[in-house]
């Protein structure tokens, strides 16, 4: 990721992320890659933490800040806000400067909700990328994700108390950013968080419908499918044989990405390694910290479509990237979900027939063995998964983005 600011032309379509996970900035990379491709000129706005993983792009990239993923993490840890007031305001003061500086016709954010004050301020017609399960019009379950408090009062009472007080805590979420848009002289969004992650000119959801089903849109919110991004790596030495040995017994990839539960992966690798099965697991830690078993093999880096097309069944983090790279290929997904993005998917996900949820504190090294095994041996988690890939494959986000949201000049 290089660039600077004097690159980013006029008039240009700038993409802005909020790089908390490598999601919302990987996601941003595929589609300004793609409208470059199409003969717009684009410019990334991003934090540069990701850089290494995501590599050299051929358009300019701006460094804008966001906050630390540690903090991020510790934020949906505690179920406490996200973005607090100061926090917001400095983004719209770094947003607003580079909306003036670059002059795009359109920017594209992907959860830097600030761009809900900052573009309205600078009268830029602002695309928002997100996930429809986000939408309060999305009829799907909701489970209590991996709070502190859980532990002490146990998933059930948990459950029953999430439920109860599920608004009163959109309500706490929303309140910085009501005083944000009071600050600029703009209406309040309510009392629900999830229209600030749903706010846009243009909404649009990479979902497909089949597995968030929602209640009729409004007129600017959209489905356009998963935007799919993957490192760019060559496989491994030890690829070719995996590939050939599959045809003797199952391959499982394991995959849990920037903000998967970080003890996970062990436990996951303990609990195949009994197990008659082929492991290939990618991993943000280095490699040689893990005990690896003999039945897998390890790499920082992997190519995750042709990992998942390789593989008979996925374990990742639940979130929507992963899950839904799974099931382009398809094949059915253990989601070990912590955060509440990863519940919400995963849940969701479950419900379609095409995998299994996994509360994060309970995916123990035997238990994890035993739903791979079982997961592996049920006939209906793999038809689902077919019958989803269809859909995700016909979907084509940047087709939307290119020809009906963001017309050619």
């Amino acid at each position: 990721m290089t660039g600077n600011l004097e690159d980013a032309a006029p008039g240009c379509v700038l993409f802005v992320a909020e790089a908390v996970t490598l999601a919302h900035v990987a996601r941003l990379v595929t589609l300004a890659t793609g409208m470059q491709a199409a003969g717009h000129r684009v410019a990334l706005a991003a934090d540069p933490r990701y850089a290494p993983i995501v590599g050299p792009l051929p358009f300019p990239v701006l460094e804008i800040r966001s906050m630390p993923a540690a903090r991020f993490q510790h934020a949906i840890t505690r179920g406490t806000p996200i973005f607090d007031f100061e926090t917001l305001d400095r983004y719209v003061a770094d947003d607003l400067a580079l909306l003036e500086r670059v002059g795009p016709r359109v920017v594209v954010g992907d959860f830097r909700i600030s761009l809900g004050v900052s573009a309205r301020l600078a009268r830029v017609p602002y695309v928002n990328l997100t996930n429809a399960y986000w939408s309060p019009l999305a009829l799907i379950r909701r489970v209590v994700p991996e709070f502190e408090w859980v532990r002490w009062l146990g998933v059930p009472a948990a459950q029953a108390a999430f439920d109860l007080f599920e608004r009163a805590g959109y309500a706490r979420h929303a309140a910085p950013v009501n005083r944000l848009r009071h600050k600029h002289g703009l209406p309040a969004i309510g009392h629900d968080f999830r229209l600030a992650l749903t706010d846009g000119d243009i909404t649009l959801y990479a979902d497909v419908p089949q597995i968030i089903p929602t209640q009729p849109l409004p007129a600017n919110q959209h489905f356009v499918g998963p935007v799919a991004w993957e490192p760019a790596v060559a496989p491994p030495a030890w690829w070719g044989r995996l590939a050939e040995r599959r045809r003797e017994r199952p391959l499982v990839y394991v995959s849990l990405g920037s903000s998967g539960p970080a003890a996970a992966l062990q436990q996951v690798l303990d609990g195949l390694a009994p197990l008659d099965v082929d492991v290939i697991a990618a991993t943000v830690a280095d490699p040689a910290s893990l005990r690896k078993p003999g039945n897998a093999q390890l790499a920082a880096l992997l190519p995750g479509g042709r990992a998942c097309a390789l593989a008979d069944l996925v374990i990742c983090n639940g979130g929507s990237p992963g899950t839904y790279q799974a099931l382009a290929q398809g094949k059915p997904v253990i989601g070990i979900a912590g955060n509440m993005d990863q519940f919400l998917n995963m849940a969701a996900v479950e419900d379609a027939g095409c995998g299994v949820l996994v509360r994060s504190r309970a995916a123990s090294a035997s238990a994890v063995g035993h739903l791979a095994e079982r997961a592996l041996s049920t006939p209906s988690l793999d038809s689902g998964a077919r019958a989803i890939a269809g859909h995700v494959r016909a979907s084509d986000p940047l087709r939307v983005l290119k020809d009906y949201v963001i017309p050619p000049l």
